[in-house]
């Protein structure tokens, strides 16, 4: 998928299904098994690394990840993170979203709203597409009681509001809202043009996406309640995938009970 269509995912109402991979072996079944997005997180730095949060994945990490899932993807759309401290300016941010799209990359994510809108601009105006992430920033993350959900009041709601639309105007793609309610999260899908993926925000967002580890069961421990374990039910990763996939598109994941 090219990044020019996401925009047609939100026109024609159809959901946008995303999962992340950090390796070949799991990139090449999801990529086949129909989703739309394969994200390279540095959510690796937990799932892979077995990390406390995401800030010690460095750029060479995820320039090494980014380069093995993005020849493992023939249909999906390759989005890379931008590690913790590698936009901390404008000359910076260019220099690896450029790496990052010289290994496979169609796409750089980076956290964060109006405090980066030089970086965001620049990377825009040099042709590098951009994802944008508001609600919970992991990279803001320093221990578990860290994550706490975003925008309850409403001084922090109509901050992500307002980021979310300063974001669509300087030209990004795609918004993640991470581990907001579900009403807030629906009604910046509703006031922007370009598609939303939540994590933990409802099923009101114009797509979904969640760590592939945590669906097929993978990561132990207390898991969100957001998070659904897809081989509960199915006999092979592949089959995992698309039940997800399906659920994704027919609206019915994430149910009422997985949305704060």
């Amino acid at each position: 998928m090219k990044h020019s269509e996401l925009s047609l995912f939100k026109e024609s109402g159809e959901k946008i299904a995303c999962l992340t991979a950090y390796d070949a072996s799991i990139a090449g079944l999801i990529d086949g098994a129909g989703v739309d997005i394969v994200l390279i997180g540095d959510s690796l730095g937990m799932v892979i690394q077995g990390g406390s949060n995401t800030r010690s994945v460095t750029m060479k990490d995820m320039l090494y990840h980014t380069s093995i899932v993005s020849k493992a993807c023939q249909s999906a759309l390759v989005i890379a993170d931008m590690p913790f401290e590698s936009y901390e300016n404008t000359e910076l941010a260019l220099t690896n979203a450029k790496q990052l799209v010289s290994v496979g990359a169609d796409m750089v994510k980076i956290e964060g709203g109006q405090e980066h809108e030089e970086i965001f601009r620049v990377l825009v105006s040099n042709d590098i597409n951009v994802c944008g992430h508001l609600g919970l920033q992991p990279q803001l993350v320093i221990d578990s009681s860290d994550y706490k959900i975003q925008g309850r009041d409403k001084g922090s709601s109509e901050l992500i509001m307002s980021d979310a639309i300063l974001l669509e105007s300087l030209g990004i793609s795609v918004l993640v809202l991470e581990c907001v309610p579900s009403d807030l999260a629906k009604n910046v899908s509703s006031k922007i043009g370009i598609p939303t993926i939540g994590i933990g925000a409802g099923n009101g967002c114009d797509g979904q996406v969640l760590v592939s580890y945590d669906m097929l069961g993978i990561t132990s421990g207390r898991q969100p309640r957001f998070v659904r374990n897809f081989m509960s039910f199915e006999d092979s990763i592949s089959l995992a995938v698309s039940a997800f996939v399906r659920e994704v598109k027919a609206g019915t994941f994430p149910s009422e009970s997985e949305s704060y």
